[in-house]
């Protein structure tokens, strides 16, 4: 529940208060061995950082202090506490390839180093390539960024490179090398006989949740029409704004705590009732009131900034769900008997 007095600092902002006390250059060390995704949030969550008080500073500093205490690597296996960290941070799909790499002492591969590049630049890459082909590096992206990318191809490509990511499964090392090649970097490191499993009806349904619901809706149309059931498995996989009413009151709790009120105020602003009702249920009152007399204040919203607003909801949501924290209801939940 949200405190009366002070809000509460979302994951990411908890991140940013600890880096700049830590002062610029350590802060730098610590960035460097972060992905382009989690430097962008928290380079976001730094730049937005106003009014924080001493209280929320220290404790911040006192709980990463106490985990380390408590969370000390010294004395055990190192292969199975690197194994156990970067699963527990970025989920057991996100860790496999890296723990690959880092264990098999190989070292990143050029489909990484499109991480760090705009959607568009990607997009000017891949465009004239075979859909196929398409298909893998857009599998081995963030699903916010293979979407970004995915919306810029042309319009008769999207359903078809959809439809191939849902029926990847995993790639040899040959082929990885070939299309390292092919991006003109080189691939280091020994793969023998590790495959990569990328792609799947989940990464093809993960990657819609993060478009704009048009061209969703296009996208999902024209897999139909070429495959009924497979356009129905993805559909089923998806997880929509609405699903979060099915979502546990601790789940939301959890939820709120990471997404920006301003986020929020958005994408409530195209809700109905049950759903308003499902978030203000889940905060405190004081919260609740304040958020109710933002949503009466603020003038009309686009319908394209309130889909932006639920989408990233959603996002923040899965993230949280693959990583362990919550467990998320509705469509392409997981069911626990």
């Amino acid at each position: 529940m949200a405190d009366e007095t002070e809000s509460p600092l979302s994951g990411a902002e908890r991140a940013a208060v600890l880096l700049m006390s830590l002062g610029e250059e350590s802060a730098a060390a610590v960035l460097k061995h972060m992905g382009p995704k989690e430097v962008q949030v928290l380079g976001n969550a730094m730049a937005s950082m106003q009014r924080i008080s001493q209280g929320q500073v220290n404790s911040v500093v006192q709980a990463f202090m106490g985990s380390v205490r408590q969370h000390t690597a010294l004395g055990i296996d190192s292969d199975r506490y690197v194994r156990n960290v970067l699963v527990q941070a970025l989920g057991a799909d996100k860790a496999s390839g890296l723990i690959d790499r880092i264990l098999l002492g190989g070292n990143a591969s050029g489909l990484e180093t499109l991480k760090w590049m705009e959607p568009k630049s990607i997009a000017e890459i891949v465009g004239q390539e075979h859909p196929q082909v398409v298909a893998i590096v857009l599998s081995f992206l963030e699903k916010d960024q293979s979407a970004a990318i995915l919306s810029l191809l042309p319009e008769a490509m999207r359903a078809d490179v959809l439809m191939r990511i849902s029926s990847l499964d995993s790639i040899q090392p040959a082929a990885l090398k070939e299309l390292d090649s092919l991006l003109q970097e080189q691939v280091s490191g020994n793969r023998n006989s590790q495959s990569a499993s990328v792609g799947g009806v989940k990464a093809a349904a993960d990657i819609l949740n993060f478009m704009d619901s048009q061209t969703e809706g296009a996208i999902l149309e024209a897999i139909r029409a070429s495959d009924a059931d497979l356009g129905e498995q993805i559909q089923d996989l998806m997880f929509v704004f609405e699903n979060l009413l099915e979502v546990e009151d601790t789940a939301v709790q959890a939820l709120l705590r990471e997404v920006s009120s301003e986020s929020l105020l958005v994408a409530l602003k195209g809700a109905d009732e049950r759903m308003r009702d499902k978030f203000f249920g889940n905060m405190s009152k004081r919260a609740a009131e304040m958020m109710r007399d933002d949503l009466e204040a603020k003038g009309p919203v686009r319908l394209s900034e309130v889909e932006m607003a639920q989408k990233e909801i959603i996002g923040i949501a899965r993230r949280m769900s693959d990583e362990g924290q919550i467990a998320l209801g509705g469509r392409g939940a997981e069911q626990f008997v």
